[in-house]
């Protein structure tokens, strides 16, 4: 019997998982789009080059989007650049850094994110906040937090539709990372 990828030490999701426009959620020219960017920092402060981050939403307009089918084969046919997808899968650059082009959530203040890592032995659960959005201020997850710690979570914004988030994988600026039962 072999190990999987969470009994081992990864990545192994360098090769195949990152797919072209996995970062484009946003159909291109949208007026809505907003940026997420931002780095991936290990403990020390230092840019994690080999992250992945899946990002997860609902669409605008409140209903839940997804990823094409080939209708005979079930295989992947990816985005048509039209069809809001509410998935984004993105790796970071040889600077830790990523970037997403989405549209902001209906029904909720903020993108989930899931972070997959070098020495990670399972993934992490995250969440992005669009401070702008409504709901942000009063949402239980983030009253329920210190101060310090909530802002771990909130995107911080640079300019008219573009935000940063940087997530840090220990340390004393740690993000706040989501436990599931």
């Amino acid at each position: 019997m072999h190990p999987t990828p969470s009994q081992t030490v990864g990545p192994f999701y360098g090769y195949a998982l990152p797919f072209p426009g996995g970062a484009d959620v946003a159909p291109s020219g949208h007026p809505g789009a907003v940026t997420v960017h931002g780095n991936v920092l290990d403990g020390s402060g230092a840019p994690v080059p080999d992250a992945l981050l899946e990002f997860w939403q609902d669409a605008p307009e409140g209903a839940s989007g997804s990823m094409r089918r080939d209708p005979a084969s079930g295989g992947f046919l990816g985005r048509d650049g039209v069809t809001f997808t509410g998935f984004a899968r993105v790796a970071t650059d040889a600077a830790g850094h990523f970037a997403l082009r989405t549209l902001p959530p209906a029904r909720t203040p903020y993108l989930a994110v899931v972070v997959f890592a070098r020495g990670l032995l399972h993934h992490l659960h995250t969440r992005v906040y669009l401070p702008h959005l409504p709901g942000a201020e009063d949402d239980p997850l983030l009253a329920r937090l210190p101060p310090d710690r909530r802002a771990t979570l909130l995107a911080v914004p640079e300019r008219d539709g573009v935000f940063r988030f940087d997530v840090h994988l220990q340390g004393s600026h740690e993000t706040v990372f989501l436990a599931f039962d």
